[in-house]
């Protein structure tokens, strides 16, 4: 006759493994929570506790784990409706003192926020004058640009006629006179001013 495993299940193994799984159960836990304790309390393994329990223990206790489920159900609703009691009922204990500093609270703010908005929009006109300013400036300037390369042009077309007649007279005068003298020519530097070539 064989003999018995040392590490055998036996049945108060058994039964505390059920007890937990469903307590855990009942209370909203996981059955992995279940196994690891169990398995601290034997010397065992939370994997060698879930063998157990999905291959052996749960078949004899399904009556027992849909009851723990519909306790876990009843417990979760009980719990549902205490916070929402609780809410309430801090609800109704906000005092109107504190409603009336809160709404101070939010009229003292919203006097900031307007404050603050009316100096935005100062800000924003002062500086679209002094850009509106800057573009009539910058307008008064290109016209004063354009005028006096149009008055440069003309005085530079005028200097160079002048220089021509110049030159002209110059030439009609040495052949008047007879001399054979080399005839002399002036140009315009950049500034407007005549200068002599050799």
């Amino acid at each position: 006759m064989p003999g018995t495993r040392q590490d055998a299940w036996t049945a108060d193994d058994d039964l505390l493994l059920a007890e937990v799984t469903l307590r855990h159960i009942r209370e909203g836990s996981t059955q992995l929570k279940a196994f690891e304790e169990v398995a601290q309390r034997l010397g065992r393994t939370p994997a060698a506790c879930g063998f157990r329990w999905n291959n052996t223990v749960r078949k004899q206790y399904e009556e027992a784990i849909q009851l723990a489920k519909q306790q876990r159900q009843q417990i979760k609703k009980s719990r549902s409706s205490r916070v929402q009691r609780e809410e309430g009922d801090a609800a109704d204990s906000i005092s109107y003192d504190a409603v009336i500093r809160f709404l101070r609270q939010q009229r003292q703010a919203m006097q900031e926020w307007q404050k603050r908005v009316k100096q935005l929009e100062k800000e924003l006109q002062e500086k679209e004058a002094a850009l509106n300013e800057l573009r009539e400036e910058n307008e008064r300037l290109r016209g004063e640009l354009s005028s006096m390369r149009a008055d440069f042009h003309a005085m530079n077309d005028d200097y160079k006629t002048l220089i021509q007649i110049m030159n002209r007279a110059r030439k009609m005068a040495l052949l008047q006179d007879g001399e054979a003298v080399e005839p002399k020519v002036f140009r315009m530097d950049e500034n407007g001013n005549l200068e002599r070539i050799e």
